[in-house]
């Protein structure tokens, strides 16, 4: 199979159709083998039923139904898994990206052997000041801290090599960030393509202005992630070794102190009345706490096994 075209939803049933109708005119025009999944994300209009009609209308079209709204990472984990075709596909079902970009997304990934290519909307037609604006932002600070030098993080238009997918985990709100993930896999060969952005046509976006500061935590985590995942005892071990270190040898340095002066008979206060004695106790105690934080974690990381933070409903052609 060409091409799979992954699309996860949440109440678009105006826009199912017309997106079905656009991508399938695409990949008929081209001679695309293809498969169109869409992933209804606990939607609670008719977007399922309109997905079991064009299923049954199109043997390539399949479906999967959460059975809550679970998020936009989820459903693209959950799409990623079923995906057979060499070339994936990721677009938004508003109507906001563009099925004619798939032929050159295709040619980028399949022959010129990208590992990703991200959609780079630079010209946007989203509120200026609750949207672009944050936008910039967010995108400056992703840039800065993973060192991708790309300008649009979270256009939902991207392409894949099949192996970049199948490597990935996406969960939470980690969608933002799937070409850091796939940095930290080793997928290296990862560029960005400018693409056409539509004003939406139909319904409201689902995404308000806490995305941002959600974004912004999730930047923090997966850099935390990127360089100690594997290996919490490397950052939690280290600083708890560290901080121990301070207390042992502040506590050694109170007790030769006091029995120096107590062997030259110079009077001394007690032991419990000196502030560094509180000091060195509650660095010892930090210290080993941060210690057995990441053993605890490196026993999680052993004897995790990988859950899957959904619930599929029902599924169409699988």
């Amino acid at each position: 199979m060409d091409i799979s075209v992954v699309i996860p939803l949440l109440n678009e049933e105006e826009s199912l159709q017309e997106l079905h109708d656009w991508i399938a005119k695409v990949m008929q025009s081209n001679r695309f083998i293809y498969e169109i999944i869409f992933i209804d994300d606990g939607s609670t209009d008719t977007s399922w039923q309109v997905i079991e009609q064009l299923s049954k209308d199109n043997s390539s079209v399949k479906g999967i139904r959460f059975q809550k709204n679970y998020g936009k990472s989820q459903a693209l984990d959950a799409g990623f898994e079923k995906a057979q075709g060499n070339v994936i596909i990721t677009m938004d079902a508003d109507l906001q990206d563009n099925p004619e970009e798939i032929p050159e997304l295709y040619e980028l990934i399949f022959t010129d052997k990208f590992d990703l290519i991200s959609g780079w909307k630079k010209k946007r037609y989203d509120n200026v000041y609750t949207k672009n604006i944050p936008s910039k932002i967010f995108n400056a600070i992703a840039r800065k801290t993973s060192g991708l030098h790309l300008h649009d993080f979270n256009c939902g238009l991207k392409a894949y090599k099949k192996e970049v997918v199948k490597a990935i985990k996406v969960s939470g709100e980690m969608h933002r960030y799937i070409p850091i993930l796939a940095k930290n896999e080793g997928f290296t060969k990862i560029d960005e393509k400018v693409v056409q952005h539509q004003a939406r046509k139909y319904g409201e976006t689902k995404f308000g202005m806490n995305r941002f500061i959600n974004g912004y935590l999730d930047l923090i985590t997966i850099s935390f992630l990127s360089k100690f995942g594997k290996r919490p005892m490397h950052f939690f071990g280290l600083w708890g070794t560290i901080v121990f270190i301070f207390g042992f040898s502040a506590a050694i340095y109170i007790g030769i102190s006091k029995l120096y002066k107590v062997y030259n008979g110079i009077k001394t206060i007690l032991v419990t009345d000196n502030p560094w004695f509180y000091i060195a106790l509650t660095s010892m105690i930090l210290g080993t706490l941060l210690f057995l934080a990441g053993f605890i974690g490196e026993l999680i990381i052993k004897s995790k096994n990988d859950e899957k933070h959904y619930k599929i409903k029902e599924q169409l052609n699988f």
